[in-house]
């Protein structure tokens, strides 16, 4: 017999389990499946675009091929779906250009996505069910995250580690109507999994692409060791050993409760315009509205930015380096600013110059600045202020009282860019207008054949370029 079934009082993670698994389509307003949509097409494009990268192809390089269940995306099958799960979130982690829900820090789409696609390999699934589970997924990762995650915890353990494996298994569970006290056991056991450490941006490492990975894997393996008939702590969050206890060293005094507000928490969440880190989003895009007004034969002898004091506290956005790998450049909030005003631009191209004279000059006159103001209105809005001192003694200062997300049809045109280079446009439509479409799909068997799809592969997939 469950723990679960021993107890007269629910516990917290009953209480939030049932809530996520009892969310319904009918739930939610257009927009929010909508929005949905949108997240699901930008991760796409993501793994897309960094399919070819190092940690893509190391990721793809641990996993045991085989099979037509569980895609990975551009490149085949994988014969499971833990492993499909690990490279997809990997791929979609790999531009550091994935979505973001500031007020749990977290990436949560590169964790919710992946596992959804997977198990959507293996078990009958409508569209409108995908939808629902990834909105409930969305929704356990964003609470969870507000109510564990500080600027402190966030200097030691990575956010998407934390909450990740516990919101995808969530999102699996909503997805397929898993049983109550198994979904609680699924819960648990991917809390138990919760794991990924913030040193990374102190060395360069790698680890960080890899995190989502782990979450998304563990997700997949704790919804089936559930299924399985595992038993798991119902009390995983308030108890004494919970993760509230070891991670923010504090007890959970009460109830996370989902749907709280009149939008759902991936209403919240955002898609970046800047690949770099969530933190560099605002303060480069403040950059570059500041150096559009710097005559062009001026020069910038200073550059002050002011930040909110997650941004300040998180590891490596105040770093100044020297750099040696372009990952601790797109952590760098001075390296960022200095190399959109340097450019007059923000580019992926820009974290390629480690050692561009232009942009280190840049840094050597500049000043990373914690704001009062600012800091008090994150998470709810994410400012930046930028102000540039020219050679001549003018001052040019801009700001911003929150990130400017990356648009729908920005999104759309990042999509079929990089859809069409590897798949060609007409396959590339073809995905668009099944995702588009979602609602329409009784049964998502054909997803993974058409996201399996390799480059300048014959159309021998059931209809997968329709």
């Amino acid at each position: 017999m469950p723990q679960s079934a021993l107890r007269q009082a629910p516990s917290f993670a009953e209480r939030l389990v049932r809530q996520a698994i009892e969310a319904s389509p009918t739930d939610f307003a257009p927009a929010a499946i909508e929005k949905a949509k949108l997240c699901l097409i930008d991760f796409l494009s993501c793994a897309l675009e960094a399919r070819a990268l190092p940690w893509s192809s190391q990721a793809r390089a641990v996993t045991t091929p085989g099979g037509e269940d569980f895609a990975i995306i551009g490149h085949g099958f994988a014969h499971s779906a833990g492993d499909a799960a690990f490279a997809n979130a990997v791929a979609g982690h790999g531009l550091v250009r994935e979505d973001m829900h500031a007020g749990s820090i977290a990436h949560l789409g590169v964790v919710v996505w992946p596992a959804l696609i997977a198990h959507a390999g293996r078990q009958t699934m409508s569209g409108t069910q995908f939808l629902c589970g990834s909105i409930a997924g969305y929704e356990v990762g964003a609470c969870l995250g507000r109510a564990l995650m500080t600027a402190d915890l966030a200097r030691l353990y990575r956010p998407t580690g934390i909450v990740g494996a516990p919101a995808a298994v969530m999102a699996m569970a909503n997805a397929t109507a898993l049983e109550p006290a198994e979904a609680v056991d699924a819960f648990s056991l991917a809390v138990n999994a919760v794991a990924g450490l913030n040193q990374w941006p102190h060395t360069g490492g790698s680890e960080m692409y890899f995190h989502p990975g782990f979450a998304a894997r563990n997700a997949v393996l704790a919804f089936d060791l559930a299924r399985a008939g595992a038993l798991a702590s119902s009390t995983i969050l308030e108890g004494e050993a919970g993760l509230f206890a070891a991670y923010a060293r504090r007890t959970l005094d009460e109830p996370i409760v989902l749907f709280a507000d009149p939008e759902p928490e991936i209403m919240a969440v955002f898609n970046k315009e800047v690949p770099a880190c969530n933190f560099a989003q605002t303060p480069c895009q403040a950059a570059l509205m500041a150096v559009a007004d710097v005559p062009a034969d001026a020069i910038i002898t200073g550059v002050e930015i002011f930040v909110t004091r997650a941004a300040e506290r998180y590891p490596g956005c105040n770093a100044f380096g020297p750099f040696d790998l372009a990952l601790q450049a797109k952590m760098s909030i001075p390296f960022g600013v200095a190399a959109t005003l340097a450019r007059r631009e923000i580019a992926e191209t820009n974290y390629a110059r480690l050692n561009d004279p232009d942009i280190r000059r840049l840094m050597a006159c500049t000043e990373l600045i914690v704001d009062p103001d600012l800091t008090a209105a994150f998470p709810a809005r994410q400012g930046a202020r930028v102000r540039l001192t020219l050679d001549t003694g003018t001052v040019i200062e801009r700001a911003l009282d929150d990130l400017v997300p990356a648009s729908p049809d920005l999104i759309v045109e990042r999509f079929m860019t990089n859809a069409g280079a590897l798949w060609g446009d007409h396959h590339a439509q073809a995905v668009l207008r099944y995702v588009s479409g979602l609602e329409e799909q009784a049964d998502l068997g054909e997803l993974n054949a058409m996201l399996s799809r390799k480059a300048g592969a014959e159309n021998d997939k059931g209809g997968a370029s329709r």
